[in-house]
């Protein structure tokens, strides 16, 4: 039975050295992954949007959920984190 245990624990931490994360986590996105698909959906942008398109999608976004127009001060700035989410992974990938 020790030696089960000590050869679980071998695996789990070369899994860890090899993959930076422990075996549970391997099905796992991250936080920030999950976010900026949420964004991408919101906006209705793809994976390679560029700066133009990800703010035109925000404007056309905005013309529709502005409170003056029906819409709610929580999707505008639900609207506005997505933007900025986005364009803040296009200054990272630079």
């Amino acid at each position: 039975m020790t030696k089960l245990l000590l050869l679980a624990a071998l695996v789990c931490v070369a899994v860890k050295a090899l993959t930076q994360r422990w075996p549970w986590e391997l099905g796992q996105r991250d936080t920030r992954s999950i976010a900026e698909t949420r964004a991408r959906n919101l906006l209705g942008v793809g994976t390679d949007a560029r700066r133009e398109q990800i703010i035109e999608a925000h404007r056309r976004l905005l013309a529709m959920v502005h409170p003056d127009r029906g819409g709610s001060n929580e999707a505008v700035h639900e609207a506005n984190a997505a933007r900025d989410l986005l364009l803040a992974r296009l200054v990272d990938r630079r």
